[in-house]
């Protein structure tokens, strides 16, 4: 199981709004409880910086446990709320926890701290990899230097991003005595920090608290995208922007899954944008379609994962013309149920959301059957469009 600082989806209650204050500081106060029972059984020591970062910052940053039993513990010493640092994260894993927790490659170490900055501070610092340089480096821990080797990524940014002129992320990993140990850093050099042995971690867990109600009021304002006021849009543009971005976004979730990668959607469109375009097609549908937010939200969850299934199962949804043709009547029959080309599959389709399966080896067999019948479908409709 593995625990980390307080996302978005955290703070919110059920209905999308912030959750009370009251309620919220009970959290902190067993998230907090819970993390010091679980550090308290640690079979291994914990590193963290202990010179070259000034002023204050120390946090328990994550961890995770297989079976009750740590796996690793991540703290972070520095200025978390700024893009420019200093900041650093240094993660310890138990002896011998490489033969069965996989190890990050320090590409995703970099990414992650890149998604830290997106989450926390709303600055998209682009898609990796940037400006990349394998460096070799000294870190000092408890007053002996040790050579590390070093993934430095400078992001490459479009003129006038809020993010322009960010500095680079840097990432190495070394072996103390029997432990392996993962530093990254962003404004500070790795030559200018020393590492050591946490003896206290109280400071950290008092730390990480404190983080969590400084994530939480910068949130406190914010207005659920549901009670905002959004620019006007016409026709069926909203759901057709929807559809693409879903597209462009699952797409590259796939490549990354075949490159060996962690699944990684783009910057640029999660989160608020996200969740703006999302609440965009859906009040158009409830307007155009004259159903209710539930209703809504239903038929633009699944008109999404049709062309999201069709561009993974077809080769010629994305950047065709006929995969354009799709995804107009797609969207027609969604918003107009309209007597389409494509309405044998638009039906076929119904039929597999509807009944997605449940897990049980009957169930997967109709699924399979199911699916095949909807892309059969979908080639009729390409094979009539040539005659």
């Amino acid at each position: 199981m593995r625990h980390r600082m307080m996302r978005e989806s955290d703070r919110r209650g059920p209905d999308g709004g912030v959750s009370d204050a009251p309620g919220r500081e009970d959290r902190f106060a067993e998230q907090e409880a819970f993390s010091r029972r679980t550090l308290a059984g640690a079979d291994f020591p914990v590193y963290g910086v202990a010179a070259g970062l000034a002023g204050e910052g120390g946090a328990l940053a994550a961890f995770e446990t297989t079976g009750g039993r740590l796996d690793w513990v991540e703290v972070q010493s520095g200025d978390w709320s700024s893009a420019a640092g200093p900041y650093v994260t240094v993660r310890t894993y138990r002896p011998g926890a490489e033969r069965c927790v996989a190890l990050p490659e320090l590409e995703d170490v970099v990414e992650d701290e890149r998604d830290r900055v997106f989450e926390h501070l709303g600055i998209d610092e682009g898609d990796g990899p940037g400006r990349v340089r394998a460096l070799r480096e000294w870190i000092t821990v408890e007053g002996e230097p040790c050579a590390v080797e070093v993934h430095e990524d400078r992001p490459v940014l479009w003129p006038g991003s809020l993010a322009d002129g960010a500095g680079p992320v840097w990432a190495g990993r070394l072996r103390i005595g029997g432990l392996t140990v993962t530093v990254c850093g962003r404004g500070v050099a790795p030559g200018g920090l020393e590492l050591g042995r946490i003896g206290d971690v109280e400071p950290y867990l008092r730390g990480r608290t404190e983080l969590l109600r400084g994530l939480a009021s910068r949130h406190a304002t914010r207005v659920p995208v549901e009670e905002r006021e959004l620019p006007p849009v016409s026709g069926l543009e909203a759901h057709r922007e929807l559809i693409g971005q879903n597209i462009v976004e699952s797409a590259a979730i796939e490549a990354q899954v075949r490159a060996g990668r962690p699944p990684r959607p783009p910057r640029g469109l999660r989160g608020e944008a996200g969740a703006l375009r999302w609440e965009a097609a859906v009040r158009q549908q409830m307007r155009l379609a004259s159903e209710t937010r539930e209703e809504a939200l239903a038929a633009v969850t699944s008109m999404v994962n049709h062309l999201n299934r069709l561009a993974q199962q077809t080769h010629w949804v994305i950047g065709t013309p006929e995969g354009a043709a799709a995804v107009e009547e797609v969207v027609r029959y969604t918003v107009f149920a309209s007597e389409v080309a494509s309405l044998p599959a638009q039906r076929a389709w119904e039929q597999l959301w509807r009944d997605r399966a449940g897990g049980g080896p009957g169930e997967w067999e109709e699924q399979r059957l199911a699916e095949q019948l909807w892309l059969s479908a979908w080639e009729q409709w390409r094979a009539a469009r040539t005659v």
